[in-house]
């Protein structure tokens, strides 16, 4: 029978269990970032597996012009190795003009496969349309692709894009804006008014008082030095700072396609009962009578009442599974492999809890 895997965050902790984490692992700093670059330029060198289109023909036909030669009227290039591509790369921030940087290649036209292929000179730009590298180089590529005179084929991983290591030379680099200011501001990875509160507290206790102060639940503006050269030095003793983030918010994400199922640590059901086929989960309250030990009467209480206390885990009947009100992630995870439930069922399951209220996290199905 077909098991869900059900990866369980934080099921291997106690609840109680408390880590650290750098803050240089839970921010960054605002504008230090990478920008993206793009570029239209042509592969040559092609084993007759490049393009047949006509805005190929045109980009080969304007080059060539660039060189002095001029195609006659009517004459079209219709060269087979030749290849249109769009050539995209990133750029780091604070890098400067002569260093080189990576840069990823891919068909724009109908190409076979781009393998022995070299990048003619590329101007790369970003959004403000200004020229920031220039790329340049023979291609790899991740893939192959054969044919026999029989017609048979063979292709291995893709071969329409490749890549060219330090493929492009920097002309020049983005202002971060690092140097102005007597202000930085920590973005968070994950936004959360406790982990935001929590890192500006751990700044201020290093620091002094009113150093940090948390914007929002993403945000947390750090007093700094004006000097650039200040801020490095105090940046690095920043992001060594240890803090213990927030616990995360209770999620269950579901992957239908491939029946991963992620439930977080602070996953709790109230009560609540699903019938999804043959298949029956049931989450309610139980009580059991409290029969005190070497009472004259060990049906009442001391006072001569009888009472009654909530029990966890009732009972099971066929594929039926009770739980205590409440109930904790352990018991989930257990009674969800016990019935044997295929990855539709249990979406289906988690789906109704859900829309029942019953389920007390956010659902996300993907």
């Amino acid at each position: 029978m077909t098991r869900i895997l059900i990866i369980a965050l934080g099921f291997l902790l106690l609840a109680t269990s408390v880590y650290a984490e750098r803050i240089k692992d839970l921010a960054q700093v605002q504008g230090v970032r990478s920008n993206q670059l793009i570029g239209y330029g042509l592969v040559v060198g092609l084993n007759g597996s490049g393009d047949k289109n006509p805005f190929t023909d045109q980009s080969l036909t304007s080059m060539l012009t660039k060189f002095g030669i001029n195609m006659p009227p009517g004459v079209k290039p219709n060269s087979k190795n030749i290849a249109a591509v769009a050539v995209h790369a990133n750029l780091p921030p604070f890098i400067k003009p002569g260093q080189a940087i990576d840069v990823s290649v891919s068909s724009l036209g109908n190409a076979k496969s781009l393998a022995g292929g070299s990048l003619l000179l590329t101007p790369l730009k970003g959004l403000d349309g200004n020229v920031y590298a220039m790329a340049q180089g023979n291609l790899i590529v991740g893939g192959l692709d054969g044919s026999g005179k029989d017609g048979s084929k063979i292709t291995v991983n893709y071969t329409g894009g490749g890549h060219i290591p330090s493929g492009a030379i920097v002309e020049q680099g983005v202002d971060a804006g690092f140097d102005v200011g007597n202000t930085l501001t920590l973005n968070l990875r994950q936004g959360d008014f406790t982990t935001a509160k929590r890192v500006a507290d751990a700044i201020n206790n290093k620091f002094g008082e009113d150093t940090a102060r948390a914007l929002d639940s993403q945000s947390v503006e750090v007093i700094a030095p004006r000097m650039a050269h200040q801020k490095v030095a105090y940046l690095s003793e920043i992001e060594n700072i240890e803090i213990n983030p927030a616990e995360s918010a209770a999620k269950v994400i579901v992957n239908s396609r491939t029946g991963t199922v992620v439930i977080g640590q602070n996953v709790r059901i109230s009560a609540a009962a699903v019938t999804h086929g043959n298949l029956s989960v049931s989450v309610a309250d139980s009580e059991q009578p409290d029969q005190p030990n070497g009472a004259a009467n060990p049906f009442a209480a001391a006072n001569g009442a009888g009472a009654e206390t909530p029990a966890a885990g009732a009972g099971k009947t066929g594929r039926m599974f009770k739980f205590e009100s409440g109930v904790s992630l352990d018991a989930l995870v257990k009674a969800v492999n016990k019935i044997g439930a295929s990855p539709s069922d249990l979406v289906a399951i988690l789906e109704a809890l859900k829309d029942a209220g019953a389920l007390k996290a956010e659902l996300l199905v993907i």
